[in-house]
């Protein structure tokens, strides 16, 4: 049986570690046999997915995190408004990520049997 859970992301990449907390989560379970995995981040979230981040060395970087579960088949969606109030543009984000609506994520929230929100 195929268990589909959505990930909602809502903090920024660092200063919190809410979202670092879900992509571990995600990047976990999207690797085990019978899940399937979205993720839609909005708010200070869609920062998560801006490409060429640099962080100090030993510190984690989110943006190798998000590429995890997509390298497994998840989507990622980042909220296109939430990109607009950051200036962050759709060739700005990383490998994966995909501008997306609210709309989708309605779409998706209904196809999931599971929605987490960090």
């Amino acid at each position: 049986m195929l268990t589909k859970t959505l990930f909602i992301l809502n903090d920024p990449p660092y200063g919190t570690e809410r979202s670092y907390n879900g992509l571990r989560l995600a990047g976990a379970l999207c690797k085990r046999e019978g899940h399937e995995v979205k993720l839609f981040l909005m708010g200070d979230a869609a920062s998560c997915a801006k490409a060429n981040q640099k962080v100090p060395p030993g510190y984690y970087n989110i943006e190798v995190m998000l590429r995890g579960p997509s390298r497994h088949g998840a989507e990622i969606g980042v909220c296109g408004t939430c990109m607009d109030a950051r200036g962050i543009a759709e060739a700005e984000l990383t490998e994966g990520a995909k501008r997306s609506t609210l709309e989708q994520l309605t779409d998706w929230t209904s196809w999931a049997d599971k929605v987490l929100v960090f």
